[in-house]
């Protein structure tokens, strides 16, 4: 017996991008560009190293950053970036948040006007303080700019497994009068699989602000846990290190709902969750005592939450907004504050309203008492 299949409601129709240019040919660029190609989609994946391009031509497989991952037969490959972006209907843009202003800049000689850019990096420029679509979009100039972005492990997404992630772009006038047919809804369209499920946003800034400060709390969990403490304690560093993020979006002129969305909570959720995330892998590491330079068995892995903890702190202090746990996490990497103290501090700040309209500030009693050192019991 089978379930009649329910009416979902939907009737509007978006009409996809038969071309996809990936720029970056990292883990999540060949995970999104396997994607697109699952849907249908004619994609070019481009990269700098000339060993991944022949691979993923001539084994498609990523043999670098997804190994074992057998990547859609359709799916090319090219080490030139006019290649990859000649005839593009739209650009997937996946290389590390230092360098998507240089690639940006590379990118605008190939690009005809009006194809939509979404930058799938996450992070804030250190100088200027931007997104990474803002960046991107100085660069480009009337290029339509946006993001994608969600709870998503390169290679989870890249086997299939369950997937969900939001477009965002900012709407147009013309987007709005015709929001089925927007570089948001269109893109969606065309990453959409039977694995793979899209949701639209128009706010962008709050969409990339997630992903911007997720890293910094994951490490601050990633922390906690590593020097002993248990469920509790994690639970309370996301849910309050999400308000954070809330305060900052709105800020800079986001939404705070949309900080509760697979961008901000679903992406939080799941980096501040697994070992999987270098950032939280990180946290583990030093909260055991590990030294930074011994971590990750002494290999230069890359943690862009250590980046993002110096540029999420100062552009908070430009806008004049208070982020205790991003505080925290940065004094420990960058300011040699010592780890359990710093949290015993964060811990005992004073005691304040958790809905934003109750106004209250109380002087917190705990914070007279000698620290106990964390993860033993007094």
């Amino acid at each position: 017996m089978s379930l009649a299949k329910p009416f979902d409601g939907a009737t509007d129709t978006s009409k996809p991008y038969d071309r996809i240019a990936v720029i970056g040919a990292g883990a999540w660029g060949t995970a999104l560009a396997s994607v697109a190609a699952t849907a249908g989609r004619q994609v070019r994946i481009y990269g700098r190293d000339p060993d991944t391009v022949e691979a993923i031509n001539s084994q498609n497989e990523n043999t670098r950053y997804l190994p074992g991952v057998v990547l859609p037969p359709a799916l090319t490959a090219t080490g030139q970036l006019s290649e990859a972006l000649m005839g593009a209907d739209a650009v997937l843009m996946v290389v590390p948040s230092s360098a998507v202003r240089k690639v940006a800049a590379e990118m605008k000689a190939y690009l005809p006007p009006g194809v939509p850019v979404a930058v799938c990096t996450k992070g804030i420029e250190p100088e200027t303080g931007f997104l990474m679509s803002q960046i991107a979009a100085e660069e480009l100039g009337e290029m339509p700019v946006g993001t994608i972005s969600g709870p998503t492990f390169a290679r989870e997404t890249a086997l299939g497994h369950p997937t969900a992630a939001t477009v965002a772009f900012e709407f147009r006038h013309l987007d709005r009068l015709n929001p089925h047919q927007s570089p948001a809804a269109r893109l969606a369209v065309s990453m959409s699989t039977a694995s793979f499920k899209t949701y639209i946003s128009d706010d962008l800034i709050g969409v990339e602000i997630g992903g911007a400060i997720k890293n910094v709390i994951a490490i601050g969990c990633g922390m906690m846990t590593g020097a002993g403490f248990a469920e509790n304690t994690r639970a309370a560093l996301i849910t309050r290190g999400m308000d954070e993020m809330k305060v900052l979006a709105e800020a800079l002129g986001g939404r705070r709902e949309t900080v509760t969305g697979l961008s901000g909570a679903g992406d939080l959720t799941l980096t501040c969750s697994s070992q999987t995330s270098r950032n939280m892998s990180l946290g583990v590491q030093l909260g055991k005592g590990i030294p930074r330079k011994a971590c990750f068995e002494g290999r230069a892995v890359v943690v862009e939450g250590e980046a993002n903890a110096a540029s999420v702190i100062a552009l908070a202090r430009r806008v004049n907004v208070t982020m205790p746990i991003c505080e925290t996490v940065h004094a420990i990497l960058h300011g040699g504050a010592e780890l359990h103290s710093a949290f015993a501090e964060l811990w005992t700040r004073p005691i304040e309203g958790e809905p934003r309209t109750l106004d209250i500030s109380l002087r917190n009693p705990a914070q007279a008492r000698a620290p106990q050192t964390p993860g033993k019991t007094p």
